[in-house]
């Protein structure tokens, strides 16, 4: 348990994203002090640490659906525990959660935590069309309002609309957006270097963007004769080792500012 904090807690990129782990799979216990983050990816737990300057050990916990252990941090800080009940945070969240107090500097550093704790991103051929590659992002939710909030503040943002789908049972939301839209999305979470994110995923959206890259070159060189060459710079994420090493914090995107922009459908 940490000791009883005696200074303000200060937003900064690192607080919002793990405000964003938080949001997502993370916990409020009903004692008012004790807050969990579970996670299958220990890279996550190690960054979700770092971002708050937490000691405290990873461990293990058994799902209530199974017998498996899943890696988690617990920790207590009572002032943090209720600064997070003003942004809009409960205990028992995942039906309830709604709008969240985050400042519109920050927002995107909480949508990129939203994502690497509980969204998505895959690709496809459409054989409906020749060479065409299609992929999408989504955020997910068991809470209609929450989803909500998140798309209209999206929209406010970057002037993109997605939309909602629900899985068979009903009992999740996706808040999905294609291409085009991704691509804006992607760029303003990962808008500058040396900012924390889950490494497995952005590797993900990185081997997604060459493909679609490739296919539009191909297009382009079949259709025009011109190429449209990109070269990414930059080097891939390396998962951390310790909660030490600097490595956690993979290293800055390749795709973020400038670099983005080449892919197409980013303004």
């Amino acid at each position: 348990m940490l000791p009883l904090r005696k200074e303000a807690i200060k937003w900064s990129p690192e607080l919002a994203y793990a405000v964003g782990l938080i949001s997502t799979d993370g916990c409020l216990y009903n004692d008012g002090r004790h807050i969990d983050f579970t996670s299958k990816d220990v890279q996550l737990l190690k960054t979700f640490k770092k971002c708050l300057g937490l000691r405290n050990k990873i461990g293990f916990k058994s799902s209530g659906f199974s017998k498996k252990k899943y890696p988690h941090i617990q920790f207590g800080d009572i002032v943090f525990y209720k600064w997070l009940l003003k942004l809009g945070l409960t205990p028992h969240k995942n039906k309830t959660i709604g709008k969240l107090k985050i400042p519109n500097k920050y927002f995107f550093d909480f949508l990129r935590g939203s994502f690497d704790g509980d969204g998505s991103c895959y690709s496809y051929w459409d054989t409906r069309w020749k060479s065409s590659f299609m992929f999408y992002i989504s955020f997910n939710s068991a809470s209609k309002l929450h989803i909500d909030w998140l798309r209209k503040k999206i929209r406010r943002f970057i002037r993109v609309r997605g939309h909602i789908t629900q899985n068979g049972n009903k009992n999740e939301r996706q808040l999905k957006y294609a291409k085009k839209e991704s691509k804006r999305i992607i760029q303003k979470m990962y808008y500058k270097e040396n900012l924390p994110y889950l490494g497995r995923k952005y590797k993900k959206i990185i081997k997604i963007l060459k493909i679609d890259l490739q296919e539009t070159d191909s297009r382009a060189s079949a259709g025009t004769g011109r190429q449209l060459g990109l070269r990414l710079q930059g080097e891939f994420s390396r998962e951390g080792s310790s909660p030490s090493s600097p490595t956690i914090w993979a290293r800055s995107p390749a795709l973020s500012c400038k670099n983005l922009q080449k892919f197409g459908g980013v303004n």
